[in-house]
């Protein structure tokens, strides 16, 4: 019973099967525009196997050549229904036909598969994993049986060998488990991966308004305040000059919340400019001295001139938020160094401090919706930082030590 042995032959119709399967699913799930032409990508992708199975068939001996493409006719009828069965069952007797001639057996055997496979689709649908799995491949075995009893009673030369039992009626409904099992995985990794996607979407918006929900009712809370002082008529001019005074910084606050999250939200991209790296640093630097100086931190600097394009606006909030995070991580004083490097095509920055470094956590969650290494830290600072150099088409790298310090690697494209 040389049979038993599976030859070379059925693992090549199974290989067609299997890879047709997963290119489907590779297609589908990274070529957006395809998920609107489902029926359409399943018929063409079940059709490849059903006529590579025809064009290299399984040779089991003189009375015995045959194929597997009766698998992928199921597996598109089952999963894609009438259309999609229709069109795999003309495409597959048209191929038939073209390549050993018409044949009446070949026609009404193939016409009953489809028209009960089809029928059987609809509930097969409706059916949890274990029962498709089964159901598949017991409608296999039936279909298997029925077409070959047809063929006994329609043709006298049809042969039923203990090779075509084997390979033709048993065989099959393992592989159709198999594939279908497959089929069942990948769709269910992809719908998982797709409620993940929409999970995470929430979370961040849910984040994003419960953070500005909570900064921005501080400071408009203290302008409340103030406002209900303002309304008592004897109020001395010198205080209620203070009081607005109180009031215009508050509702600055509120304003640069609002701006930092707008700046992540939607960085604006309708302004691109080239950008003097080394100018837009100096600024930046004489603009944040006296916060320096106020915690006893020295910036030092080794810059060259180089250019890149983007917002400079954007750009400028992002350099800000690197050197002043530089700045209060260290409490007690100490050196910010900021250096770039240009080579070729890339522009390197370096913000070093010697503060109180980062655990892996605070590095792995920087730009994270919400999550601030400070204690009234809002995380929307590190977030237009991130989405600033993403749309810069740039990198940014942390290495941190806790006691150590820290530095931050922003890659940037250059322009010559």
């Amino acid at each position: 019973m040389d049979f038993v042995y599976l030859n070379q032959h059925i693992l090549d119709n199974l290989f067609y099967i299997l890879i047709s399967i997963l290119i489907f699913f590779i297609l589908y799930d990274h070529v957006e525009t395809l998920k609107s032409y489902k029926r359409i990508l399943l018929t063409t992708s079940m059709s490849l196997p059903i006529l590579l199975c025809m064009k290299f068939p399984i040779y089991i001996d003189e009375y015995c050549v045959h194929d597997l493409r009766q698998i992928p006719l199921l597996l598109g009828i089952l999963y894609g229904g009438w259309p999609v069965g229709t069109a795999l069952f003309i495409i597959l007797l048209v191929a038939r036909f073209a390549i050993y001639g018409f044949n009446f057996m070949t026609l009404i055997v193939y016409s009953v598969i489809f028209i009960v496979t089809a029928l059987f689709s609809t509930k097969f649908k409706t059916l949890n994993r274990k029962h498709k799995l089964f159901s598949a491949a017991l409608l296999s075995l039936f279909l298997g049986i029925l077409s070959t009893n047809i063929a006994v009673f329609i043709s006298d030369f049809f042969r039923v060998t203990e090779a075509y039992i084997f390979y033709f009626i048993i065989i099959p409904p393992f592989i159709m488990f198999s594939a279908v099992y497959i089929t069942e995985i990948l769709r269910d990794a992809i719908s998982i991966k797709s409620k993940v996607i929409k999970l995470e979407k929430m979370e961040v918006v849910s984040q994003l308004a419960a953070s500005i929900s909570h900064e921005v009712r501080n400071p408009l809370t203290v302008v409340k305040g103030f406002i209900e002082l303002l309304k008592d008529p004897k109020l001395p001019g010198d205080v209620r000059e203070r009081y607005f005074q109180f009031v215009t910084t508050e509702l600055k606050s509120a304003e640069t919340i609002i701006s930092n999250y707008l700046a992540f939200a939607k960085p604006a991209t309708e302004k691109i400019e080239d950008i003097l790296i080394d100018h837009e640093i100096r600024s930046v630097i004489d603009m944040i001295k006296p916060l320096a100086s106020m915690n006893s931190v020295e910036i030092s600097e080794a810059i060259v001139p180089a250019t890149t394009r983007g917002n400079t606006q954007y750009f400028k909030q992002c350099l800000l938020n690197l050197i002043k995070n530089g700045i209060e991580a260290i409490p007690n004083g100490g050196e910010l160094r900021i250096v770039t490097l240009v080579n070729k095509d890339v522009i390197t920055l370096k913000i070093s401090d010697n503060g109180v470094g980062m655990t892996k956590e605070q590095i792995n969650r920087f730009g994270e919706p919400y999550y601030s290494s400070k204690e009234k830290g809002t995380g929307l600072g590190s977030m237009v930082v991130v989405r600033t150099i993403q749309s810069m088409n740039g990198t940014l790298n942390i290495k941190s030590s806790i006691n150590e310090g820290t530095t931050i690697t922003v890659t940037l494209p250059a322009i010559h």
